[in-house]
């Protein structure tokens, strides 16, 4: 292949352990280290933990997300590329993980030269240029919310939240003054297959509200809007810690 300037780490994550074993034997020639995964949740985590070059992703992944959803949350602390290689060559598919942060999308069976081609295209095209350093925090009020640490803080005080909880208030501070419709929130944290599950959403929601809310019974930080969905307010009055 041609001339890698640098040793890179590249994330694979794929359920097909046989898919992961290929790709470790196409890049044997590249000089990079390769870490891989087979759950959307430890791809998530290894991402911000091993922060990586470069990302490969399959569609469908071990876990209750998928790859797009993979993508968004990664795109919350790093703005390393991300490459899809799946089976899938469903238009909406591909459309869908474009839309999601991917900057290529590959169909398997993958051809060795393609990819290594369009990974040494991927890197040099994102290289930084006096990049400006990607958002590790978002405070509203008295909620801070680290998110490589995955921790979340209210007025001082830190708050023990399940993966699934962390991601619904970190999905719902990303939009912070906004309201995002049920299945918004659904799809963006569980996947569009539960885009319809709003008693599910609701649970979780109160939830929340129990854990970061001085008086769950009058929400002043997560918002309803009955029928539509939810909002995190923009100015948020101290709450409690647990």
């Amino acid at each position: 292949m041609g001339y890698m300037p640098k040793k890179y780490t590249l994330l694979v994550a794929d359920r097909d352990s046989k898919h992961i074993t290929l790709m470790r034997h196409l890049l044997a020639d590249a000089d990079v280290r390769i870490l891989s995964v087979r759950n959307s949740d430890l791809a998530v985590e290894m991402t911000a933990k091993e922060q990586p070059d470069l990302v490969f992703l399959e569609m469908n992944l071990e876990g209750e997300i998928d790859g797009c959803v993979v993508a968004r949350r990664i795109r919350d602390f790093t703005d390393a590329p991300i490459i899809f290689v799946s089976a899938s060559t469903e238009p909406d598919d591909i459309l869908r993980a474009f839309e999601s942060g991917a900057d290529d999308y590959i169909s398997k069976p993958v051809h060795g030269k393609i990819l290594l081609a369009r990974m040494r295209a991927v890197l040099h095209r994102c290289q930084p240029k006096d990049a400006i350093p990607k958002k590790t925090e978002i405070v509203c009020g008295d909620l801070k919310i680290n998110i490589p640490g995955r921790q979340v803080m209210v007025a001082g005080n830190d708050v023990y939240l399940s993966e699934t909880e962390f991601n619904l208030i970190l999905e719902l501070a990303r939009n912070q003054g906004q309201v995002l419709l049920h299945e918004q929130l659904l799809s963006a944290v569980w996947g569009r297959q539960y885009a319809s599950e709003v008693d599910y959403l609701r649970s979780y929601i109160h939830i929340l509200r129990r854990k970061l809310e001085n008086d769950p019974q009058r929400p002043k930080m997560i918002i309803s809007k009955p029928g539509v969905g939810y909002m995190l307010a923009v100015d948020i009055p101290a709450g409690k810690g647990e």
